[in-house]
């Protein structure tokens, strides 16, 4: 999973070497330090690590040379193993990198007019989000917004470090910022975000006791156990529903594991709908046709599971 960054840095480290910009090539996963071994796929950093050999890059650069280095990896600190972030990962790698150097901002790069209330591939019309604020960017992230890895806002807010998302098309567009600042005009643009592939499953105590918080609390352990990630969360007296992406070996393991105690029905191969900053009929052209198993809202945000 690691060799397609490292091939190509290396490649670009020599294009550049030949254009006369000296770069220093650095391997992430001698920086980037994975906080257990245990979840190569979507591994976390070890902080203290992380930050202990990151930040002496500012004691060893000279200026006027470029480092280079890869997203979407890191290692573990013996130096044994190499582990990838996730989805998006290499956004959060540059605010791993940024948080640990103090940076003043981070601009990642998309194949997009900077930061859109909805998937161009998706939707003929979009808008762009010019300045949100952290908190919505984390929103988004959360419910499925793909420019954006989930991890990336919190290194970045917990250092006031302005995040740019900028179009590598059309680089003098103006990009969207994303800051502490205030939410102007954030509540106005309505943003659209489909998951597919998703799993919805419903929990009931076999018993016919209430779905009370013991209750709870088994079966969010058993999720977290599993690595399952619920994308849409709905409660009743006798019954938990959730959503996630689908995972067949997750599905039988989650099952197997509330087996004596719980009754669990499932439906997959569906769709996750959401609208935040919600107004009546923004859903109507989007659901017509399609069968609403569960539909939830809040003040801000209105969810649709669609089969």
């Amino acid at each position: 999973m690691c060799y397609g960054e490292l091939i190509s840095t290396s490649i670009i480290h020599e294009y550049l070497s030949k254009c006369d910009i000296p770069t220093r090539w650095l391997d992430a996963r001698q920086y980037v330090i994975a906080e257990d071994d245990t979840h190569y796929r979507a591994a976390n950093p070890d902080w203290d690590e992380t930050r202990l050999r990151i930040s002496k890059l500012n004691n060893e650069h000279i200026r006027g040379i470029v480092c280079l280095t890869q997203g979407f990896i890191g290692g573990t600190a013996d130096g044994k193993h190499s582990v990838t972030l996730g989805r998006e990962g290499s956004d959060f790698t540059a605010a791993i990198f940024a948080n640990c150097l103090d940076a003043e901002e981070v601009t990642i790069w998309k194949d997009v007019d900077g930061l859109l209330n909805a998937d161009p591939k998706r939707f003929t019309e979009t808008v762009q989000l010019p300045h949100i604020p952290y908190s919505e960017a984390i929103e988004l992230a959360f419910y499925g917004a793909t420019i954006i890895h989930p991890k990336t806002i919190k290194p970045l807010q917990n250092k006031g470090i302005t995040l740019k998302v900028q179009s590598f098309l059309h680089p003098d567009h103006e990009p969207s910022l994303i800051d502490g600042g205030h939410r102007k005009n954030d509540e106005t643009i309505p943003s659209y975000i489909i998951k597919d592939d998703q799993t919805l499953v419903s929990i009931s105590p076999r018993d016919y006791s209430f779905m009370d918080e013991r209750n709870l609390k088994t079966i969010f352990e058993v999720c977290a156990d599993l690595n399952i990630h619920a994308n849409m969360i709905q409660t009743s007296a006798l019954m938990l529903s959730f959503c996630f992406d689908s995972n067949e070996q997750k599905l039988k393991q989650l099952r197997a594991n509330l087996k004596d105690s719980f009754s669990v029905k499932y439906n997959d191969g569906l769709q996750l709908f959401t609208i935040r900053h919600y107004k009546d009929g923004l859903e109507s052209d989007f659901i017509k046709g399609k069968k609403i198993l569960v539909k939830q809202g809040s003040r801000s945000t209105m969810q649709f599971v669609l089969g």
